[in-house]
């Protein structure tokens, strides 16, 4: 059984043991990545630089919640502005191993750059078991690149630092809890952004259309599970396909995008089954998603597949 303190005090004393100077932390608000900053930050205190990179690929309101968020963590933190740089990297590719490698390493460059300013030779990440699993390391079959493992370049000018590779999601969660960390049960986000929930070249348009598909699934959800009317599932979301069809907007032909809806329970994200959502609850996110984004999306559609044989995430 997980022993979340004998867990965390382990990886206080390893962390103050190895980083000899200063190190920055990926925290991208997720429960992974919090969970480190907490567990480096009271290992080696304001030797810690925690950094938040705004790729442009994030979902809606969430530069200023993960803002809200590392400033009650009374860690040293730092925001970036890098969408130029990420959508930069982005352009041209449409394969999503392509995609994850490109992003990986363009999140590597990033935190170089913040790593000589601050004086650091140490990055920390969140990295943790289903990464390297599904990345095929150790011998495993691969699944998809996370961007924290498959996506490294070869060449880092950085020692990487992990605490929590050898846990899953479900550890974590025991660990955080343990931190009274209030984003224990905050829904799994992956580390590419919306760029994996847009099938396709990335663009700052399609990124735009899937943040805002995004928020209404999340949206409706919530206010369903706190009416009674459904469970919360572990992970909700929508992605935008790379298929568009006729349809019509103010009684006029449109070609539109087509918008998919995904939900599943899990324990640790190794396997998932589809999350059952009452009918009238899709209608209201298909209606809120066609009527809100006018003629940029004209069809919307729910994803029944369990994990295997799909992946939670589309790509």
């Amino acid at each position: 059984m997980f022993d979340a303190k004998a867990f965390v005090d382990d990886q206080i004393g390893k962390i103050g043991g190895t980083v000899r100077g200063k190190a920055i932390i990926a925290c991208s608000g997720g429960v992974d990545s919090v969970v480190a900053a907490v567990i480096a930050s009271k290992a080696i205190g304001d030797r810690l630089l925690a950094v938040y990179v705004d790729t442009g690929l994030m979902r809606k309101g969430e530069t200023e919640e993960v803002r809200d968020m590392l400033m009650g963590l009374n860690v040293n933190f730092k925001i970036l502005d890098a969408a130029d740089e990420f959508f930069g990297s982005l352009k041209g590719i449409a394969e999503p191993e392509a995609k994850r490698k490109a992003i990986g390493e363009r999140f590597i460059r990033c935190f170089e750059r913040e790593a000589k300013a601050f004086g650091a030779k140490y990055l920390v990440q969140g990295t943790i078991a289903p990464d390297v699993i599904e990345s095929g390391k150790d011998g495993k079959g691969l699944v998809k690149s996370h961007h924290n493992v498959g996506g490294i370049p070869k060449e880092m000018g950085l020692e990487l630092v992990e605490p929590l590779i050898e846990l899953y999601k479900d550890e974590v969660r025991q660990a955080a809890r343990f931190l009274g960390v209030r984003e224990s049960e905050r829904q799994p986000f992956p580390g590419p952004g919306l760029a994996v929930r847009c099938l396709g070249e990335v663009t700052p348009e399609s990124i735009g259309v899937v943040r805002e598909a995004c928020h209404i699934v999340e949206d409706e959800i919530r206010k369903a599970s706190k009416a009674g009317t459904m469970g919360l599932p572990w992970q909700y979301f929508a992605a935008l396909l790379p298929i568009r069809s006729v349809g019509v907007h103010n009684s006029e032909r449109v070609y539109g995008r087509t918008v998919v809806i995904r939900a599943v329970l899990s324990k640790d994200g190794m396997t998932a089954k589809c999350a059952e959502i009452p009918f009238d609850i899709l209608k209201k996110i298909s209606s809120r998603i066609t009527d809100e984004m006018g003629d940029r999306v004209n069809r919307v559609v729910f994803d029944v597949t369990d994990k295997p044989p799909a992946t939670i995430e589309w790509e």
